[in-house]
């Protein structure tokens, strides 16, 4: 990869940014970051690896959904609740891996800023409307960009310490399920900049790295505003492989050479397949609960030998990059 991969979108990044995006740049095609999703205070999924494997990620995933502004506590279900309690101060653990020095990625199930009931960040529960939120002084507007603030106030601690993130937001955006894709490409890609204007223009969030996460060149806001390029994949359970063609699909998205990341998966890919087809994904993470808790998509045997292959960055083998 060129130079350019490891220059941030954003021209007042801090040197920790630089630092990831070089060495996601340099394992490119020979090496993968394992990562983990987690989204409760106990991180069940961190201890399973450990248990398991010997190892512990060198990423791990932390979940924002409770730290929405707008949660609708009066119309609600169980389900709902049980998420957002568990999802309580998870921060804290994300402060706990930076003090070890791991890379930290964060998704934000963005409860709907005006409106909605229960799991108001699917669009079956929110009328909310997105494009109105691009609209100056619409209540739309203003909803979306107090929600913006208060999250940038959560964030600003990382900034202020150096400590970079991962930053996928607006995830899964080729799919009508969560409101801010349900109003076509672009409108999504108002609010992706949207939100990048404010967040690095306004409020200096310079720990920054910005990931793009989706499927379809016509939702990609634009290489000004992107450090990283990703999507989800959810493949046949217990099929390990490369992933070859989601990734030579992903990179046709942009001319310009970036970091390719695999945002979630169910099914652990194979890391040796990665580095032998030389397919550049340089990091994966595999999502929360049954998807690691259980043998359901990856077995324990299957489990050991990704974590332990030479060709896996574990979190012993990651170089402190801040």
């Amino acid at each position: 990869m060129s130079d350019k991969t490891f220059i941030p979108c954003n021209k007042n990044a801090q040197t920790e940014v630089k630092n990831v995006l070089k060495y996601l740049s340099d394992i490119s095609g020979k090496n993968v970051i394992t990562g983990q999703h987690t989204q409760t205070l106990a991180m069940e999924e961190l201890h399973h690896i450990v248990e398991i494997t010997g190892k512990e990620p060198a990423l791990l995933g932390f979940e924002l959904l409770s730290y929405s502004p707008n949660i609708n506590y009066l119309d609600t279900d169980d389900e709902c609740m049980t998420e957002v309690q568990e999802n309580y101060g998870t921060l804290k653990r994300a402060w706990e891996w930076a003090a070890k020095g791991g890379l930290l990625t964060f998704t934000w199930h963005w409860f709907s800023p005006l409106g909605g009931r229960s799991k108001s960040f699917f669009t079956e529960n929110t009328d909310f409307d997105a494009s109105k939120a691009l609209v100056s002084e619409t209540p739309e507007n203003k909803a979306l960009i107090a929600d913006l603030d208060a999250m940038a106030g959560i964030l600003r601690p990382f900034c202020d310490r150096h400590i970079p993130i991962l930053w996928r937001p607006l995830h899964e955006c080729e799919g009508g399920w969560f409101w801010w894709g349900a109003k076509g490409a672009q409108t999504f890609k108002g609010l992706y900049r949207l939100m990048f204007d404010r967040f690095t223009k306004m409020h200096g969030l310079n720990n920054l790295i910005w990931v793009w996460n989706g499927v379809g060149s016509e939702l990609y806001p634009g290489d000004d505003c992107v450090d990283v390029i990703s999507r989800d994949m959810y493949p046949e359970k217990h099929s390990h492989t490369s992933c070859a063609d989601m990734y030579n699909e992903l990179v046709k998205f942009t001319n310009t050479s970036k970091p390719v990341i695999i945002g979630e998966t169910g099914t652990l890919p194979d890391v040796d397949a990665i580095a032998r087809e030389n397919v550049g994904w340089a990091s994966f993470m595999t999502w929360s609960k049954v998807f690691c808790l259980t043998e359901d998509f990856t077995d324990n045997k299957t489990l050991v030998e990704i974590y332990n292959s030479p060709n896996a960055v574990t979190l012993d083998k990651l170089p402190r990059l801040y």
